[in-house]
């Protein structure tokens, strides 16, 4: 998990040493980056670290997502209420009509039955999650199991990885000590070679200072790595050491091209016995070692300082004031690396006592810097009501670091710890870790079975948790999770199976804009379903009070079919492909216990039901003295068109639709057109007047009818009013 090589020695360690500090032990699927060594093979098959993590995801069994829950709930519910309604009807006419006609009675309770059963909830949430999971690859966040589209927009918790998600997983020079000059500060991000140098707030010209147009032409002359340009795609991608090609970096965006091949006379690689790497260079008057390596090793090794005055001898004072300024970078997480150089007469080849009275340069303190973008996501995470928790193998102090850099671990932080390794997790009992997995913030030298009992308190304390990662090391939670987030690039292939989604750019801002998407699948959901719901309770409601009342019958079995399949059938479709409306992020994540359809939102639901029925019994009763062919066709209309009005209360049930717009999308205005034209031929056509028992209706008719039914339109946006404005 780390973004640089790790260094391993044969040197006896505790027994419970964890995972990540096991130094002395070599692991199968991980790559050696230099060296040689003699191993001992301790583990095979499912033994070895590898292994475990295979049967700990083994052990995970899949169960239902949140959004599959609730829409088994709603199928449910809609199921019961279409049945006890069409009941009602049936019973209703049985009595009032005295048992006569009962052949009709059944028949429509068979139609209103069929109609209220929601038969068509499957493939509209089908739609639904197909347009969502579309949407969000257009945003790079690939959807591997389309329930997980609507989860995403529930979660209350994210658990991301570092590396790779957080950061970009490469290492950048962002300071340069010089002793007797200002820190130089490097822009820049990544492997692009391109920055400034700034020394007291001023961009200045490297090769214009002596020192450091030196300590420049050590780090683009010793070193390995090369960095490619992919014009195609316009990237750069790392080969080699990411150390060296750091160092390489940073002499590139000072203008220096490596171009050593004619003058190199010797290369070491990194030594890890004396810390150290170096390159011999043919000078024109006297050949040169340049060295690279750990800043103690370079310190010690090193008789003289090269200064703005030429070189001079190294003091004590000079060497504590770099030993303090090292110091001070690493407790930042700071990578750093010193740079000196020896003029090495007429020698051909690198030799042990050439490290012996180096002259020292100066020090570079490198990171991998979080992603751009990275600060402000979390701030919306912040902003929409979820928790970012930041689950690591990294050591502590780099976690912290970053944890502030990208405002996971705010300035105000009241917790207790900051954060907490593996080690003090284990120290804890059952009550204190779930406390401590409840509020602190950051977690440290993680092994995957530590990451995966975090994901699963998190679940049992009723959090939807969202998890990331990439390597191998974080499959188990990633499957675990409610959501498993998968880095696309840098990720491994289990962790991409083991995942629900996978991050085509791994960034971590885009798992917020699958939040997002998220969020509005969830609305999108809740607002056919209703609209569905909204039609079947108007049309039962005015069934029963009319037969109630000693009416005949307002709409016949083919004309409550027509409308439920027809009209719903349309208009649902459009509904699917509503837009988000730009709010969906500022409100709290939704209850992963809450229903689809509950008492909080049943108000509006009745509200317009009972305006719709409304209408439709008034103008029955209207249009009744002159026949009842004309009083349910008029009927018939009224119904139609309180639907085609309610389509726009339900694109929202919180936003008023003068603030989204009417013509803000196209496939429910296609839906509604369609709707008006199939009203008026079956209404106006003698064919289909005598297909569906209809009468003729005069175009004024016809205009008043529409405008009568708007009153659902007028009444949603007032209830919203009311209701919601603040």
């Amino acid at each position: 998990g780390e973004s640089v090589p790790v260094s391993k020695k044969n040197t006896v360690l505790p027994e419970n040493t964890l995972i990540a500090d096991q130094k002395n032990m070599l692991f199968k699927g991980t790559f050696i980056a230099g060296g040689f060594a003699l191993a001992v093979v301790c583990y095979t098959g499912m033994h070895t670290a590898i292994g475990e993590i295979a049967q700990s995801m083994g052990a995970i069994k899949n169960v239902k997502t949140n959004f599959q829950k609730k829409t088994d709930v709603l199928a449910k519910q809609m199921a019961v209420i279409a049945v006890v309604s069409a009941l009602a009807l049936f019973i209703v006419a049985y009595v009032v009509q005295e048992r006569q006609n009962v052949y009709d009675i059944l028949l429509v309770s068979i139609a209103a039955l069929v109609s209220a059963i929601p038969e068509g909830l499957p493939a509209v949430l089908s739609i639904v999650l197909a347009i969502g999971a579309h949407r969000m690859a257009k945003r790079n966040a690939i959807i591997r199991g389309f329930s997980s589209t609507e989860t995403l927009g529930a979660v209350t918790t994210i658990i991301t990885d570092k590396t790779g998600t957080l950061t970009q997983n490469t290492l950048t020079v962002r300071k340069i000590g010089i002793i007797g000059q200002e820190t130089v500060t490097v822009s820049g991000e990544g492997w692009e070679p391109i920055g400034n140098f700034i020394i007291r707030e001023q961009i200045a010209d490297p090769q214009q200072h002596k020192v450091l147009a030196k300590l420049l032409q050590i780090c683009s002359l010793c070193n390995n790595a090369a960095i490619q340009h992919h014009t195609d795609e316009d990237t750069y991608k790392l080969v080699g050491d990411p150390t060296e090609g750091a160092l390489l970096v940073l002499g590139k965006k000072a203008g220096l091209v490596k171009n050593k091949q004619s003058a190199l006379l010797d290369d070491l690689p990194f030594n890890s016995s004396i810390k150290m790497r170096a390159s011999l260079i043919k000078g024109t008057k006297v050949n040169e070692l340049l060295v690279v390596g750990a800043p103690e090793k370079v310190l010690d090794s090193a008789s003289s300082i090269l200064t703005v005055n030429g070189v001079n001898p190294l003091s004590e004072e000079e060497a504590n004031k770099i030993k303090g300024q090292i110091e001070d970078w690493s407790n930042k997480a700071m990578r750093v690396i010193a740079l000196a150089y020896k003029p090495v007469a007429e020698a051909t080849e690198i030799s042990d006592p050439m490290f012996e009275e180096l002259v020292f340069v100066g020090i570079v303190a490198m990171i991998d810097p979080p992603r751009p973008d990275v600060k402000q996501a979390i701030l919306q995470c912040n902003k929409a009501g979820i928790r970012v928790v930041m689950a690591t193998g990294d050591h502590v102090n780099t976690a912290i670091a970053i944890a502030k850099e990208t405002g996971i671990l705010s300035a105000n932080f009241q917790g207790q710890h900051m954060a907490v390794t593996e080690k003090q997790l284990e120290s804890l009992d059952e009550k204190e870790f779930q406390k401590t997995v409840m509020t602190v913030p950051v977690f440290a030298r993680l092994s995957p079975a530590m990451k995966l009992r975090i994901a699963e308190t998190l679940q049992a304390n009723g959090e939807l948790v969202a998890m990331t990662g990439d390597g191998v090391n974080d499959a188990p939670a990633l499957k675990k999770a409610d959501v498993g987030i998968a880095m696309g690039i840098m990720g491994t292939d289990v962790a991409r199976n083991a995942a629900n989604v996978v991050l085509a750019d791994d960034n971590f801002s885009t798992i917020i804009n699958a939040v997002e998407e998220g969020r509005i699948v969830f609305n999108n959901t809740r607002s056919t379903a209703f609209f569905l719901l909204t039609t079947n309770f108007a049309e039962i409601t005015t069934l029963l009070v009319a037969i109630g009342m000693g009416l005949p019958i307002p709409l016949t079995a083919t004309q409550i079919l027509w409308l439920n399949l027809v009209t719903d059938g349309t208009c649902t479709s459009a509904m699917a492909t509503e837009q988000g409306h730009g709010n969906e992020l500022e409100d709290k994540p939704v209850n992963p216990k809450e229903k689809i359809l509950n008492k909080t939102v049943m108000p509006f639901l009745l509200i317009n039901a009972f305006v719709m029925a409304s209408l439709a019994l008034a103008t029955f009763t209207w249009f009744l003295p002159e026949n009842e062919f004309k009083a349910r066709s008029a009927a018939f209309v009224v119904m139609v068109f309180s639907q085609l009005f309610n389509v726009f209360n339900m694109r929202s049930l919180k936003t008023s639709v003068f603030k989204i717009g009417f013509f803000t999308n196209r496939y429910i205005n296609i839906a509604l057109f369609v709707s008006v034209i199939l009203t008026i031929v079956l209404i106006e056509i003698p064919f289909f007047q005598d297909l569906f028992g209809f009468q003729y209706l005069t175009p004024v008719e016809f205009v008043v009818l529409a405008s009568m039914a708007s009153m659902v339109l007028w009444i949603g946006e007032l209830y919203k009013k009311l209701r919601f404005s603040k």
